[in-house]
């Protein structure tokens, strides 16, 4: 929690805004190659509110799998509204108002705030979600497949580079969601006792 906090304070006094924008126009100008630019684009939508939510709902109604289901729609659910709210009302970090001069995209990118209304950038809510799924996932990975639980971390790497690339968030947005995510995931975790719940998958 510290961590984020101290990313916060960092954005509010655009301490970071200069990396920020250096980044951002560095990722502009790399855009237009057409495998890179769909893949990209494929990666950002995955971290989409909708389709983790789904997932979420899918891991819910199978028995096995129930209680992580809910574990994780619920953290899901308090990680997108509440880095909406912080983007919102609390942090004034605009989002990049950059071309993104790549290829056209099949159709206009998600955006991650619709829930309150509200467009600010950090943290990012993409990063946020792509987290909560890395940090819950390798939970329930590391014990049948220890390994699993380091590359399920892949996804949220590759999520918030995304991001970056079509130029809907500065770097700091998606280290920020990324933080958020991990502290959302390990509260409600905790409050859930979830090491109980793989305690008891393993009698």
């Amino acid at each position: 929690m510290l961590v984020f906090v101290l990313l916060s304070v960092l954005v509010q006094t655009k301490i970071t805004q200069e990396f920020d924008r250096t980044t951002v126009l560095y990722f502009q100008s790399i855009g237009g190659n057409h495998n890179l630019d769909l893949t990209m684009w494929l990666i950002t939508e995955l971290g989409d509110v909708r389709w983790l939510v789904l997932v979420s709902m899918v891991i819910l109604i199978i028995r096995r799998t129930r209680r992580i289901g809910l574990v994780m729609l619920l953290c899901l659910v308090a990680g997108t509204i509440g880095s909406g709210y912080i983007k919102g009302y609390l942090i004034e970090q605009p989002r990049p108002e950059l071309e993104f001069l790549g290829r056209e995209l099949p159709y206009d990118l998600a955006q991650d705030t619709f829930v309150l209304g509200t467009n600010g950038s950090f943290p990012s809510g993409h990063a946020t979600r792509a987290a909560v799924i890395a940090l819950l996932g390798g939970y329930a990975f590391s014990n049948r497949f220890p390994r699993g639980r380091y590359l399920i971390w892949i996804f949220p790497i590759l999520e918030s580079l995304s991001r970056v690339y079509v130029l809907q968030h500065y770097p700091m947005d998606v280290i920020g969601g990324s933080v958020f995510g991990i502290v959302m995931a390990a509260i409600i975790g905790n409050k859930l006792k979830l090491n109980k719940i793989f305690e008891k998958s393993k009698t």
